[in-house]
């Protein structure tokens, strides 16, 4: 899915104006098909999440046409990967590593290779979103062959320097592992959303014990507002 200058204005609630400035003067990252500006889901949401905006809930809801593939809710995804206290390492790479030992990946997946494309992906700019948490991920999950989306959140021994946007060292890692491009935007969409909330970035920096904050997660999610809603 590519979104039109006219798509972002909408979800974002700005004019077509200050979409085509976002390109022109802050870096927002676009393409040209057929002389039209089109917009990458993935590249909006982390330009977005970098610069600290609110992503809108059903930014990246595609219509179904079809397709039966079940995307499962963020709390769902989350008990799948699981929750990971004290994570150790000093820098980017030690902890990514590590979390990446902890994932229930299929017999034959290629951790090693899994770091390498995390850590590329870290080089085109960091992932830290701000406030100490960090969504490292992939921007092709198809490349994974796993059978389910999941999360697998870390909860670093100390935190590290992560290059994040707001230049704080990172305490919480999100580590999203997708199937499909379509669970991968609604997965990266719910999880921006979610962590605007105050209460679930006091309880991370306060290392709140795992239940807690999948409940605290869980109820926050229950409130996303459904397809045809606003706010």
């Amino acid at each position: 899915m590519r979104l039109g200058v006219r798509d972002v204005a909408s979800q974002f609630g700005v004019s077509e104006k200050v979409v085509l400035r976002w390109v022109d003067e802050d870096g927002l990252p676009v393409s040209r098909v057929d002389g039209q500006y089109r917009f990458s889901p993935t590249a909006l949401f982390e330009w977005a999440t970098a610069r600290g905006m609110k992503i809108p809930p059903a930014l990246f809801r595609e219509p179904e046409n079809g397709d039966r593939e079940v995307l499962p809710n963020l709390v769902e995804a989350l008990r799948a990967g699981g929750v990971v206290e004290a994570v150790p390492g000093a820098d980017k790479r030690a902890v990514l590593a590590s979390l990446i030992g902890h994932l229930k990946l299929p017999r034959g997946v290629d951790r090693d290779g899994l770091l390498q494309i995390i850590m590329a992906r870290e080089q085109l700019g960091s992932t830290g979103i701000g406030e100490g948490i960090a969504i490292p991920h992939v921007r092709n999950p198809i490349v994974l062959r796993v059978p389910k989306p999941m999360i697998i959140l870390g909860l670093l021994q100390r935190p590290i320097e992560f290059g994040a946007v707001d230049g704080r060292p990172v305490h919480s890692l999100f580590l999203v592992i997708t199937p499909t491009t379509r669970s991968h935007l609604h997965i990266l969409s719910r999880l921006g959303y979610i962590l605007q909330d105050a209460g679930i970035r006091k309880l991370l920096a306060d290392r709140s014990s795992a239940e807690r904050i999948l409940e605290a997660m869980g109820d926050v999610e229950s409130r996303i507002p459904s397809a045809g809603e606003t706010g």
